[in-house]
C-alpha cells in the first residue's frame, strides 16, 4: 500500500520532490546538531566544550612510601673483577642481599611466584624461588638511615671474567633489599625491592648502572620502577656526567645487548617551570612518554606531549593542590 501511494505521489504530484528534499534536510540537520547521538562538530562547539574535549584521562594514583633506596656511588670504577660499591638508603632496618650471576629465567619466575604463590619478603623466600641458580651470594645488615657504602665482589675462585654474548642467561648482579623487622613488613605496602645491575666485564665494558628496579608489594603485585623525564635545579646524577659521545656509545651498547628502553633523550633547560607558559610549576606527568613538563593550568590544553609530540593516554599529578599550597607557604 505504501509503495502504491509513493508511485501515485511521484506520478501525479510535485510534492514528492518537496518531501524528498525535506527529509534530506532533516537528516542533515540531525547529523550536524548531534540528534542521533553523534558528536557535535568542532565548528559548532563553544570554547568550554572544546577545552573539555582536549582533556586527557587523569589517572587515579595512590601514594605509598618506599622504604628502600639504592645508589651506585662510583660507577666508573666498578667491574666484574674489581667489584662494585653500593650505597643503600633505607627508612628502616633492612637486609641487603647480592646475588652474582643470577639466572634471568629464574628471577622472572620468582617475580611471578610473588604474584601467584608466595610473597618474597625475605632473602630466604627469593632463594627458594631461584632454586640456588646463582654463582655467589653476599649479605649485609643495613641500619636505619645508614648510608654507609657496601662493597660487593665476586670471589676470584669463581673464575668468571664475563657472562658471554647476548642473549645472556644470567644477570651480572641482583641486589635484594628486604625489611629486617617483621613488624615493619605489616606497616609498609612495599616489602622488598629487586635491582638488576649491569657490571662491566670482558664482553661489555659500558659503565655500571641499574638496569631495572622492581618494587614488590605486600598484596602480591610488583611494579617496574621507571624514572620521570624532567628538568630540575638540583645536581644531575653521576650517570649524566659523561660526555655526549660516551652517553651515545653506552646507549648503543645497551641497545646491542637488548637492555635499552625506547626513551627519548632530553635537552632541557635547568628549570622547574612549565615548558609552555614558563610561569607555573611543573606538576603533571604525561603517559606513556613519562615527561613531566606541564603545570596545572596548561595540562587541560594538550592531547600531545609538548616535548616529544606523543599522544597522551593518561596523566597524573606529582602533588595535590593542597600539598602545593603547603609547600609554597613553607618556602615563604
Amino acid at each position: 500500500m505504501a509503495a502504491v501511494f509513493l508511485v501515485m505521489l511521484y506520478e501525479y504530484s510535485p510534492l514528492f520532490y518537496i518531501t524528498v528534499v525535506f527529509v534530506c534536510f532533516l537528516v542533515t540537520s540531525g547529523l550536524v546538531l548531534g540528534w542521533f547521538g553523534l558528536g557535535v562538530p568542532v565548528i559548532l562547539r563553544n570554547s568550554e566544550e572544546t577545552e573539555s574535549s582536549t582533556r586527557v584521562l587523569k589517572k587515579r594514583m595512590r601514594q605509598v612510601k618506599n622504604p628502600f633506596g639504592l645508589e651506585i656511588p662510583h660507577p666508573a670504577t666498578a667491574s666484574l673483577t674489581k667489584g662494585v660499591t653500593l650505597t643503600p638508603d633505607c627508612l628502616e632496618d633492612c637486609i641487603l642481599t647480592c646475588y652474582w650471576g643470577c639466572s634471568v629465567q629464574k628471577l622472572h619466575e620468582a617475580l611471578q611466584k610473588h604474584v601467584y604463590c608466595f610473597r618474597i619478603k625475605t632473602p630466604q623466600a627469593l632463594e627458594d624461588a631461584l632454586y640456588s641458580e646463582y654463582l655467589y651470594r653476599q649479605q649485609y645488615f643495613i641500619k636505619k638511615n645508614d648510608k654507609e657504602e657496601k662493597y660487593c665482589q665476586l670471589p676470584e675462585d669463581a673464575q668468571v671474567v664475563d657472562f658471554g654474548p647476548v642473549p645472556r642467561s644470567r644477570y651480572p648482579l641482583i641486589a635484594l633489599l628486604t625489611l629486617a623487622d617483621e613488624e615493619d613488613r605489616e606497616i609498609y605496602d612495599i616489602i622488598s625491592m629487586v635491582a638488576v645491575i649491569h657490571v662491566p666485564d670482558e664482553s661489555y665494558r659500558l659503565s655500571c648502572r641499574i638496569l631495572y628496579q622492581y618494587l614488590l608489594l605486600a598484596q602480591g603485585q610488583y611494579h617496574d620502577l621507571k624514572q620521570l623525564f624532567m628538568s630540575a635545579n638540583s645536581t644531575t646524577p653521576s650517570s649524566s656526567d659523561a660526555s655526549p659521545g660516551e652517553r651515545s656509545t653506552d646507549r648503543s651498547l645497551l641497545e646491542k645487548a637488548g637492555l635499552a628502553e625506547d626513551e627519548p633523550e632530553l635537552h632541557e633547560e635547568n628549570s622547574k617551570d612549565c615548558v609552555v607558559c614558563q610561569n607555573g610549576t611543573v606538576n603533571w606527568v604525561l603517559l606513556p612518554c613519562r615527561h613531566a613538563c606541564l603545570c596545572d593550568g596548561c595540562i587541560k590544553y594538550f592531547q600531545q606531549c609538548p616535548m616529544c609530540r606523543q599522544f597522551v593516554q593518561e596523566s597524573f599529578p606529582l602533588c595535590s593542590k593542597k600539598e602545593q599550597d603547603e609547600d609554597e607557604s613553607t618556602h615563604i
